[in-house]
């Protein structure tokens, strides 16, 4: 699917998923509202992608998909995985769903945790390996993707 670059951005394909996710709510929500879990996940999901955010700054390269990196990050939340920001994208739309009190809209972490590995994570690994080389691999060897 051809996407205008300024479209394809990682928070844009959430609020598309979100999107999804409260109109499967708004027709069907077997559960009824489930506000509080629905945002302790929502607030655990920022939470971490801020955790994130900080050792980026803290490394002082980009945190800009597809912009060249100029560090390596592997502090933080990035000893337990490659990607927390996209599993705190992940974490924000579980809660959301659940704030909608649809759980069959979970169905839609498996798409879209496919849409950010391909259109983002995948590209990224190889510029990353591009740019940082050996350090990157051995960083990839030891730390695993998601979780």
């Amino acid at each position: 699917m051809r996407v205008p670059r300024w479209l394809d951005w990682p928070p844009v394909w959430l609020a598309g998923f979100m999107a999804a996710g409260w109109a499967l709510g708004a027709v069907w929500a077997p559960l009824g509202v489930l506000l509080w879990p629905g945002r302790l996940v929502i607030a655990a999901g920022v939470a971490l992608a801020a955790w994130a955010a900080i050792e980026f700054r803290r490394a002082r390269t980009t945190i800009v998909p597809r912009e060249t990196p100029s560090a390596l990050v592997d502090s933080g939340p990035y000893r337990l995985s490659r990607n927390p920001i996209y599993v705190a994208d992940l974490l924000i739309l579980a809660g959301w769903v659940l704030t909608t009190g649809q759980p069959l809209g979970l169905v839609l972490l498996w798409p879209f945790a496919r849409v950010l590995e391909r259109r983002f994570i995948r590209p990224e690994e190889a510029m990353l390996d591009t740019h940082l080389g050996a350090p990157y691999r051995a960083y990839l060897a030891r730390v695993r993707r998601w979780l």
